[in-house]
């Protein structure tokens, strides 16, 4: 019973009587056993905690039920109180253990021994720790040193000698011990006397790059300790600048090396007992550079870029020079990447279909045997933005919402604006247009919106690259009805008969209907005749009225209208009912004769009443009767010119002179062609002559010529002679005074020049005159022959080398000829001989007999029978259409002197100047004088296949004439090719 008894905890192990605590010595690294045994009822629990200044920490590990705490490979962190507790229902007890750690000794610094010079100092340093500490005896030769004896200082830590000897070599000993062991350490000391022993080898090889250091190296064994300088070359001095470092090891460092560094450096060692030296080779390199180009390049995505890497570096290096890349630190593969789309080929690196993610720092590295350099690229990708996201509506009213969104990844390139495009699904479903525009740093818009519409948005960002895709749709807005808020624009008359007035205008676009239902309501009234208005409502956007009076104005209104109203009150059009042809013809017609291919046509106009419709303007027609000259006839051809608005004159250029014309005038409006005006007859005066037909050099003698010419195309009036005009020219610029020759009789057609010079080059004139003057002339020139040469001609001038072939004309029949083709280079503007070709030939009359008879010739004529009669009916349609007229081309064959001053007063330089004999130029000794052309404009010149004229009648066309061009393709001499005489 009593052993039931309930009872208090009891400990049994360890003894209540051993008291509330007790202390325990452990080994640092051993096992820690602490064992709590307790007795109880109910039975004791046990539990461990490990005290730190009466605070409790984590529970230690126990094992057996808790009754042995177990710590293996204790430290000093162990070390400390844990307390054993037993407790039951009815009390508890508890007993403290004081750890101790402790531990054996161990060496914190050893003695360290060595060889020794005579002369110098020793220091041996001795520490050890333990718990307890441990003691320190020093021993000389494994017997405690005696410190009365000792010539050196000893202390616990360290002993010393000063100035050693060769007897002080021996072998000192440090002992430590505590209660837990002894440790010992010992140090062999030598003394010796060693003259210097260099280890490093002699002509040793060093090499590094400029700006890099160099290590040359000089490991000395010298006993005493020997000193160590360096030099350089041949040199005996140190070497004593900032740059140079001799290291205790003897090692020399030199800093930031030049090429001047370069060369042969001498490590001198020396001791009491002796010196040695040895050579060290330091070669300096060209350090290695590297540029990587472009430096920060920035690439659209899906183009192509190319990064090249420009090396330099020794050529002494060439061997073990290697290049590699890196992108954002990491190597690239030396083969081609991604299927071929990444290619490294030794210095360049290029990449095709640029992606996103290619983007970062690519590093070109080159390495040598002696150094490595670097340099970087920065790619930087661009691309069209990302398209907009999470796009919301807010703010909701009847005509306005507003659109909010998040814009999406830039790429690179910043987003310039914001594009915002709707969908109506009720007018236009599926179809996107562009609402609003928007910075781009916007990312909200207030939208403005039609009434009866169903929307939804989306947006579109854009930066320098391009447009993104458009984002996801917003939800669906839907906006309510309402009348319309405007009215139709454009509002217009047309009408195809006189007796009809076609209203129209511009519908309204879907989304300005507004609402259901959309109507027009036309109004109209004649103006200044009726007061009411004529109303009717319509779907469409025209409405004909018709049995209306010609050409009359007409006030007109449209208004639109829906279901739930009528648009703003319309505006007032003005428009004219259908237009029919003038019934009038002008009157008054009058000519006055400016010259003799220029004349001014003047009328009265019709009146506005007869005009029945817009007056567009005045046709003026005429046509040539019969030529003055011979009398003869002509078949009427009709030319008009157009005098575009309300004119009363106009000018009729080109006319041929000497010449009787028939001019009518007549109005014309956007109907067409009133009736005409009587005829007028007019006559031209005489002009002067075109051109001769030819000037040709019949014969040469050594101071005669002879001298042929044609008729002119059109005399433009009766001949009345030739003047014949010569000079000297050559091959510099001077030239000779004109001499000339009146020919009165004009049925001769030839002339001898007489009292020329031997072997001179002349320049033959000929213009054919009349009474009003002389036209152009007709040129030629020729080769005088030198004495006692032969009579002779000319048949060509120079020609160009690639024909094979020359035409000669102007032969005599039966006649005997030598012809000469001479070849000439130019030097210098110096003509050079360089062959003469001589053969003999007989002039035949007969050489074209028979052609008639022959097949092409037959098939020839009929081809121009064809063309013929096509060119007829050509003609016969325009006629019908109104004439053809060149004016210029017609100037230029009818030359009239007195109209000179006329035409520089109206049509500035509208003029073709006739062929002067040269005054002291030689522009022209390679070919004919140029006639000069005209553009200037007429001002009363009217519209005909040439040019187009304002109301105010400023002409607006080109009227331009051909140019005669001299023939300056020849390069070589236009020299007659007769026989040449020494």
């Amino acid at each position: 019973a009593n052993f039931l008894k309930e009872r208090k905890p009891k400990l049994l192990i360890p003894p209540e009587s051993a008291g509330s605590s007790s202390s325990v010595t452990v080994i640092k690294g051993g096992v820690l056993l602490l064992e709590c045994i307790a007795e109880g009822l109910p039975t004791p629990h046990l539990s461990w905690v490990k005290v730190t200044e009466n605070m409790p920490k984590d529970e230690p590990e126990t094992e057996n039920f808790g009754k042995t705490l177990k710590i293996d490979k204790v430290t000093a962190a162990d070390e400390g109180t844990y307390q054993c507790t037993a407790s039951n229902a009815l009390g508890r007890t508890r007993h403290q253990f004081h750890v101790h750690v402790e531990e054996p000794p161990q060496w914190l610094k050893k003695p360290q021994g060595g060889v020794f010079s005579v002369g110098t100092n020793l220091v041996l340093l001795c520490e050890a720790i333990g718990n307890p500490e441990p003691s320190i005896q020093w021993k000389l030769n494994g017997m405690p040193i005696d410190g009365r004896t000792f010539r050196g200082r000893i202390s616990t830590r360290e002993i010393s000698l000063t100035n050693l000897q060769l007897q002080d070599s021996a072998v000192f000993q440090c002992e430590a011990t505590n209660k837990h062991g002894t440790i010992l350490a010992s140090a062999n000391v030598n003394v010796l006397n060693i003259a210097p022993l260099i280890l490093t080898p002699d002509g040793e090889n060093y090499a590094t790059v400029v700006g890099y250091s160099a290590f040359l190296h000089c490991d000395v064994f010298a006993s005493p300790a020997a000193d160590v300088r360096w030099t350089k070359d041949d040199s005996m001095e140190p070497l004593s600048t900032f740059r140079y470092d001799s290291n205790k090891n003897g090692t020399l460092e030199i800093r930031d090396t030049r090429k001047e560094d370069s060369g042969s450096y001498i490590c001198w060692a020396a001791n009491s007992v002796g010196k040695r030296a040895i050579t060290a080779n330091l070669d300096i390199r060209d350090a290695t550079k590297l540029v990587v180009t472009p430096k920060s390049p920035r690439v659209l995505k899906s183009h192509s870029i190319l990064l090249k890497c420009q090396a330099e570096y020794d050529s002494h290096l060439k061997h073990s020079f290697k290049l590699s890349w890196r992108k954002d630190g990491d190597e690239l593969p030396v083969n081609s990447t991604e299927g071929g789309r990444i290619i490294l080929d030794r210095d360049t690196l290029f990449i095709s279909s640029v992606l996103l993610e290619d983007q970062g720092v690519y590093t070109c590295v080159a390495s040598t045997a002696l150094d490595t350099a670097e340099a970087e690229a920065q790619l930087i990708v661009l691309d069209v933005p990302d398209p907009p996201e999470d796009l919301q509506l807010s703010e909701n009213q009847n005509r306005s919402v507003r659109l909010s969104w998040k814009a999406g990844a830039t790429h690179n390139s910043p987003v310039n604006e914001s594009i915002i495009e709707f969908e109506e699904n009720h007018w236009e479903p599926g179809t996107w247009q562009e609402l609003s525009r928007v910075p781009g740093n916007d990312s909200t818009a207030l939208l403005s919106l039609a009434p009866y519409g169903n929307y939804q948005f989306r947006v579109v960002s854009v930066n320098a690259v391009g447009r993104s895709q458009p984002s996801k749709p917003s939800l669906r807005y839907a906006t309510p009805p309402a009348a319309p808020d405007k009215n139709p624009e454009n509002i217009r008359v047309e009408a195809s008969e006189p007796n009809e007035m076609v209203m129209k205008w511009e519908p309204l676009k879907p989304l300005e209907r507004n609402g259901p239902g959309l109507e027009y309501r036309v109004s109209w009234r004649q103006q200044g005749v009726e007061t009411d208005w004529n109303e009717e409502l319509v779907k469409k956007h025209w409405l004909s009225v018709r049995n209306v009076p010609t050409f009359v104005p007409y006030e007109i209104k449209v208004q639109a209208v829906n279901n739930l109203g009528s648009g703003p009150e319309p505006n007032i059009t003005i428009g004219y009912s259908g237009e029919d042809v003038p019934d009038a013809a002008p009157s008054g017609v009058s000519v006055e004769v400016v010259n003799s291919t220029l004349v001014k046509v003047f009328w009265f106009g019709i009146p506005r009443d007869r005009v029945r419709g817009h007056l567009r303007g005045y046709k003026v027609n005429w046509w040539k009767s019969k030529s003055l000259l011979d009398g003869k006839r002509h078949h009427p051809e009709k030319h008009f010119l157009t005098f575009v608005g309300d004119k009363n004159s106009g000018m009729i250029p080109g006319l041929d002179p000497f010449s009787e014309f028939h001019v009518t005038v007549l109005a014309f409006n956007s109907r067409g062609d009133g009736p005409e005006s009587s005829a007028v007859v007019f006559e031209t005066p005489e002009g002067v002559p075109e051109q001769p037909r030819f000037l040709r050099i019949q014969s040469f003698d050594k101071d005669s010529v002879t001298l042929s010419w044609g008729l002119p195309k059109k005399p433009n009036g009766h001949l009345t002679g030739y003047i014949l005009q010569y000079q000297i020219i050559n091959e510099t610029r001077e030239v000779g005074a004109v001499s000339d020759v009146s020919v009165s009789n004009r049925s001769v057609l030839s002339w001898r020049l007489a009292g020329l010079s031997p072997s001179t080059k002349y320049k033959f004139y000929i213009k054919a005159c009349t009474a009003k003057g002389c036209g152009k002339a007709a040129t030629e020139e020729g080769l005088t022959l030198a004495q006692g040469g032969k009579g002779s001609g000319r048949i060509s001038d120079a020609v160009k080398p690639t024909p094979k072939f020359q035409p000669s004309e102007a032969l005599e029949p039966g006649t005997e000829y030598t012809i000469r083709l001479v070849t000439k280079n130019w030097v210098d503007n110096n003509s050079i001989f360089e062959d003469v070709i001589e053969t003999r030939g007989r002039a035949y009359a007969g050489i074209y007999e028979g052609i008639s008879t022959q097949g092409w010739f037959i098939g020839l004529m009929c081809a121009i029978a064809l063309l013929t009669l096509l060119l007829l009916t050509i003609c016969f349609v325009r006629r019908n259409k109104g004439g053809k007229y060149s004016v210029k081309e017609k100037e230029d064959l009818h030359p009239d002197p007195e109209a000179q001053s006329i035409k520089d007063e109206i049509f500035g330089e509208y003029s073709d100047s006739d062929e002067k004999p040269l005054k002291g130029s030689l522009q022209s000794l390679n070919g004919d004088i140029k006639a000069t052309g005209s553009a200037d404009s007429l001002v009363d010149y009217g519209e005909g296949e040439h040019g187009m004229f304002n109301e105010d009648g400023s002409f607006i066309g080109a009227y331009s004439g051909s140019k005669e061009k001299g023939s300056v393709e020849s390069t070589g001499s236009s020299t007659a090719t007769f026989p040449l005489h020494a």
